[in-house]
């Protein structure tokens, strides 16, 4: 308001200027508001962008390029081994596992003599020298003739018949399961099965033919599956993970549950507590997972929520400013005792003295979060995270109480780091029989690397017995 119109409003008398006071108190007021709700509006947006695989579950794949890169505290020290390190070389195979043995004798003494035939005569034991090399490899390929031949007797022609387990396919056991240890294990497209498969090889195939051969060998795998599911189920403690996946092009899901031995993949349609649930079945296991809804539906007894996830959600906290930086800096203090009290655990074996650990952490941690829990406007950024951790309060140490659990989910999250790739590389399924093809790969891989057993080798026995309609050999 310019001085003029002042004067003016002035003139009019005092019922004049009360009025103008009270409109220009309410602007004020509107103003304020609406600098009040811009205010949490960019300070919403400020803790949206500071959040990274650092201090949530966003994978690091999705950080931004400002975020900070997760590293090793420096040591000062120079990449690779530091002198006066003990060497680790190469180990000789023993006599028994090598193939040839080529024997080499010197030519000449220094001081001028020739050695000749009668002079190779070896002292002491030879200095020796392994190289390992590939054979040639090409297919071998065998064709079976199934002769004709007319009966004598009543002059009616008849044909051999194919032996069992040959019929079935153009290619052997063997060849199915190089090109499955290939595409499954090692990630390889379709198009680059292909051109290795006649570059290794020299065999002639197309992309079609080695999706025809994943499909057979995922069949072949049906029965071990079911006992995979089976045996998870039954065990007394698992881990289970959900990520995202895709068909054609959709959201789908890729759930798992895994054991120290055992591994089970499916594609569902999404992330919903129905899908937990039906994987599940009558599983009366102790699951260890993060804190997603899905899992809800388990009695806090039989969880273990996953330490890791709630040192990330910590660590988003501690960036905050004033009581929401003091939540997450009290957390992730206590995450540190938390992990070490773990660690000597797995030294000691000590569970009593693990307990002991565990529970002064209670005593420190409980009020800190029934504090932040509270109603006033000050703990608004960290209530809602306070109040769900003292809802699930006692899944936060079953660990200490029970052998086989561990206080993350690590685990599973390893697990599923392979598929997590492959979905990356193929963009997911084109199909639904494809979802269940992957699904079942995928969970005899993940099998075999928690047994540390060759998937190709295994592949070779199920597809022989399967070949020959014998029982599945399965993953126990």
């Amino acid at each position: 308001m310019e001085r003029g119109e002042a004067e003016a409003v002035f003139g009019q008398g005092r019922e004049a200027v009360v009025a103008v006071l009270l409109r220009m108190d309410e602007q004020i007021a509107r103003l304020e508001k609406r600098v009040a709700e811009q205010d949490e509006r960019i300070a919403g947006l400020e803790r949206q962008s500071r959040r990274s695989s650092r201090n949530s579950s966003q994978p690091p794949s999705q950080d931004p390029p400002t975020a900070p890169k997760r590293s090793k505290d420096p040591s000062g020290r120079k990449p690779g081994g530091q002198p006066g390190h003990e060497g680790r070389g190469r180990p000789l195979l023993p006599a028994w596992a090598v193939d040839d043995v080529v024997e080499h004798w010197p030519a000449s003494c220094s001081c001028g003599h020739a050695f000749g035939e009668g002079d190779r005569i070896g002292v002491g034991e030879p200095a020796r020298h392994q190289v390992e090399e590939l054979p040639v490899m090409a297919v071998r390929v065998t064709e079976h003739r199934c002769q004709r031949v007319v009966c004598p007797d009543c002059g009616k022609g008849s044909r051999g018949e194919l032996p069992a387990g040959v019929g079935a396919s153009a290619f052997g056991p063997r060849y199915h399961a190089a090109v499955a240890v290939l595409s499954t294990r090692n990630r390889i497209s379709r198009r680059d099965v292909v051109e290795l498969c006649e570059q290794l090889f020299g065999s002639r195939v197309s992309s079609g033919t080695v999706d025809a051969i994943l499909t057979r060998v995922a069949d072949a795998l049906a029965a071990p599956c079911e006992d995979l599911l089976e045996r998870v189920r039954s065990a007394p403690a698992l881990n289970m993970d959900e990520t995202g996946w895709r068909l054609r092009g959709a959201q789908r899901a890729l759930w798992g549950m895994f054991t120290d031995r055992h591994a089970v993949v499916r594609v569902e349609t999404d992330r919903h507590e129905d899908r937990a649930k039906d994987l599940l079945g009558d599983s009366s296991a102790i699951v260890t997972s993060d804190r997603w809804w899905a899992y809800g539906h388990l009695p806090v007894a039989r969880r273990q929520v996953c330490w890791s996830h709630l040192q990330r959600d910590f660590a988003f906290h501690a960036e905050g400013r004033g009581v929401e930086k003091e939540l997450g800096e009290a957390g992730l203090r206590i995450c540190e005792q938390l992990f070490w009290a773990w660690e000597i655990f797995q030294h000691t074996g000590d569970r009593a003295e693990l307990k002991r650990r565990v529970r002064a952490l209670q005593r420190e941690l409980k009020p800190i979060l029934r504090e932040h829990a509270g109603t006033k406007a000050r703990y608004r950024q960290g209530r809602r995270f306070a109040r769900n951790v003292l809802k699930i309060w006692p899944a936060l140490w079953t660990f200490a109480n029970h052998a086989g659990v561990q206080p993350t989910n690590n685990h599973a999250e390893r697990a599923l780091r392979g598929a997590v790739i492959y979905r990356k590389l193929s963009l997911g399924s084109q199909s639904d029989d494809g979802e269940k093809r992957i699904a079942r790969l995928l969970s005899a891989h993940t099998t075999c690397r928690l047994q540390r057993r060759s998937l190709h080798a295994y592949l070779i026995d199920l597809l022989g017995a399967h070949a020959h309609s014998n029982p599945a050999p399965l993953l126990a």
